[in-house]
């Protein structure tokens, strides 16, 4: 997502915490990301576009996404000649080439794989579940 449309939805989350706290806009802005993270447990717009498609990869790896969206994230296991990595051991996905700058990254079959793969080896285990205390 590109960085003007991420502060747009920030400003919209900010004032959100604004109307939900009962706080004006010049008294309390300082301590409004203490109060959106801690009270309200709200996380900043990229947090949160990377949260979104943790848990998209999480269910596309899980098979519950149509197939098009499992198409786009492909396990590097199962490609051959990654197959005997050690990239292979860790749950990695694998990132497709892009051409184009600006959009080619933020695809999802681009963008995806790439945050799954930034994620710490413990939370990509496939045998974490949602149910799980450690899970997110």
């Amino acid at each position: 997502m590109p960085k003007c449309l991420t502060d747009k939805l920030q400003r919209v989350l900010n004032a959100a915490a604004r109307v939900v706290s009962g706080t004006k806009k010049f008294d309390f802005d300082s301590g409004l990301t203490h109060l959106r993270h801690a009270q309200l447990h709200w996380l900043d717009s990229p947090d949160r576009v990377s949260y979104k498609i943790t848990t998209m990869v999480y269910r596309c790896i899980h098979g519950q996404t149509p197939q098009y969206l499992v198409d786009c994230c492909t396990p590097v296991t199962d490609l051959a000649t990654r197959r005997h990595l050690r990239s292979a051991r860790r749950h990695l996905l694998a990132v497709q080439r892009y051409r184009l700058y600006t959009y080619g990254r933020r695809a999802f079959s681009v963008a995806a794989p790439a945050i799954w793969d930034s994620l710490p080896d413990g939370l990509r285990d496939p045998a974490l579940s949602f149910e799980d205390d450690n899970f997110f």
